[in-house]
């Protein structure tokens, strides 16, 4: 497919995450609407972590989280069933979100099923390129919002907190693993400690 195709692509996915009403603000104290920014941290990590990525995987993983302010959690049951329901609900959300702007774009329906399995979380650890978005996904969660993450949750004792890193850990490829530690991604650093006594 032709660059204009996927910058098409690229400016129709960033149009509709645009919309969010929910805004955040960066390192740099920038205000964006919070999933254009997520969206502009996936294609980072994506570059410093698999830049020989193809344009099909770039827009997948650039859709990650789009319009995800549209299916919010409290919409479902506040239970754990209810958690699956809706988790199961975004990703196929997610990718036909992303499957009708790829087409409108110009993308044929062999890209488009490639990146809606993607984006749909179809075949993590058997498709290399599910199991690459994972891997993104899981980085951008470490570098950008696992510290966020602690601080909404005071109430976490040290061995829920070692749970949830392990269970991040093991959704991840031994080479997004070892990228994790490599120094090319930002750890957060007060919860370093946790993150090794996790993974010793």
């Amino acid at each position: 497919m032709s660059q204009a195709i996927f910058e098409k692509a690229i400016n129709l996915i960033d149009a509709a995450n645009s919309d969010d009403p929910n805004q955040v603000t960066d390192e740099q104290g920038k205000a964006w609407p919070k999933e254009l920014l997520y969206s502009h941290r996936m294609s980072d990590v994506l570059q410093r972590y698999a830049p020989e990525a193809d344009d099909v995987c770039k827009l997948a993983i650039r859709s990650q989280h789009i319009q995800r302010w549209k299916s919010p959690r409290d919409a479902y049951p506040m239970d754990r069933i209810g958690y699956h329901k809706w988790r199961t609900d975004l990703y196929k959300f997610h990718a036909d979100t992303m499957g009708e702007l790829m087409e409108q774009a110009g993308y044929g329906a062999d890209d488009v099923e490639r990146a809606k399995k993607m984006v749909g979380k179809k075949g993590i650890k058997s498709n290399p390129d599910t199991q690459l978005l994972e891997d993104v996904a899981d980085l951008v969660f470490i570098e950008y919002y696992m510290q966020e993450f602690a601080e909404k949750h005071p109430e976490y004792s040290e061995e829920k907190w070692i749970e949830i890193i392990q269970k991040t850990w093991k959704k991840m490829s031994e080479k997004g693993q070892q990228f994790a530690l490599s120094g090319a991604i930002q750890l957060p650093e007060p919860l370093v400690p946790l993150i090794q006594k996790a993974l010793t």
